[in-house]
């Protein structure tokens, strides 16, 4: 059985929504950037799901949209949920302005528990033993009819956290960790 999102996570949600207005990152600090509603248009490949919803509104986060949009991020392998960086919604956010589309980000990786990743990490070189993804900071994403090449570049510009440019494999990853960037396959 997956496991879900616990009122307590629901509660640390709530306070990260406190702490983000007073530590808004920096590509958002107008006033008018704090206060404005936030959607989050998500579609995650694997599931089926979508998620299209205003999860930040009147200078708060709304814990209801962030419980919808986690389980949309869910590690579709094994069903766990985890809490998700709202500021990773921001992110997300900030790009679709950037790109000035309204497409959903296709979701290739959201959350992965830490089985999850450890079997990808075996698979794989380029999957981190220490991911973002099994702290709920990245998602790994493309968007229909954008160039994988300007999600890169909108992503870059934020300078918000990490990111990853995988043309072979279709996708951009964008982590809420340190500023960092790096190409893979």
């Amino acid at each position: 059985m997956p496991n879900l999102v616990r009122r307590r996570d629901l509660l640390c949600m709530g306070s990260a929504a406190g702490l983000a207005v007073i530590a808004a990152p920096a590509w958002a600090q107008s006033i008018d950037a704090i206060l404005q509603p936030r959607r989050a248009v998500l579609d995650n490949l694997h599931t089926g799901e979508t998620f299209n919803e205003v999860y930040y509104a009147n200078g708060t986060y709304l814990p209801d949209a962030l419980a919808e949009a986690t389980r949309v991020m869910r590690d579709w392998r094994t069903g766990d949920e985890h809490f998700i960086d709202p500021s990773l919604f921001d992110v997300l956010h900030a790009i679709g302005g950037r790109l000035e589309t309204r497409q959903p980000f296709k979701i290739i990786s959201g959350y992965r528990s830490p089985r999850t990743n450890a079997m990808l990490h075996a698979r794989s070189h380029e999957v981190a033993e220490g991911s973002q993804h099994v702290l709920g900071k990245a998602i790994d994403v493309r968007i229909e009819g954008v160039d994988l090449a300007h999600l890169h570049n909108a992503a870059l510009d934020l300078g918000a956290g990490g990111v990853g440019y995988y043309p072979s494999s279709n996708f951009v990853h964008i982590d809420t960790g340190r500023v960092r960037q790096w190409s893979g396959s």
